[in-house]
């Protein structure tokens, strides 16, 4: 098997020794261009509204999370030099693509059809897992991919 075709865990003479200190990634930022726009955006995606903190003219911050997501989203002013509509590609893990999609969907949000694509000679779960996805974008152009996970492949969990 060719090293793109490992989706395991790699051998203990590939990697460095796992770290114990736990670090969890709790929130994402995205560059936005219109602050109340963007907020008008992800609170018609049914996410809850954290906060929307206003320290100065210069620096403002708004935050969402995902229905039972251990990580959020802000957004605002003065917190990042990233270009407006630079993050891209990020995912949403959903275990009913088709339900998640016809949500978005009634909400307004223009969202691409389901598409499985499977690589050539992956040896993986059988199914849509992993593979089947579709994508939105915010007014900004940030993009999002829904991607439906029914079934973790191996290495996938941490032990405690």
């Amino acid at each position: 098997m060719s090293s793109s075709d490992d989706v395991g865990s790699a051998t203990s003479a590939e990697t460095t020794e796992l770290s114990t200190i736990d670090m969890a990634l709790e929130v994402v930022q995205l560059p936005v261009s219109d602050v109340d726009r963007a907020k008008r955006f992800y609170q018609s995606l049914g996410w809850r509204f954290d906060i929307d903190l206003v320290v100065s003219d210069d620096f403002r911050t708004v935050q969402f999370t995902p229905p039972h997501s251990q990580c959020s989203i802000q957004f605002g002013k003065g917190s990042t030099m990233a270009e407006p509509g630079s993050a891209q590609g990020l995912i949403l893990v959903v275990a009913d693509i088709d339900a998640a999609r016809d949500n978005l969907v009634s909400r307004g949000i223009e969202v691409s059809e389901v598409e499985v694509r499977r690589p050539p000679g992956l040896e993986a779960p059988e199914g849509r897992s992993y593979f089947a996805q579709a994508s939105f974008s915010d007014p900004d152009g940030n993009s999002w991919v829904l991607q439906e996970i029914t079934t973790r492949l191996p290495g996938r969990t941490w032990e405690d």
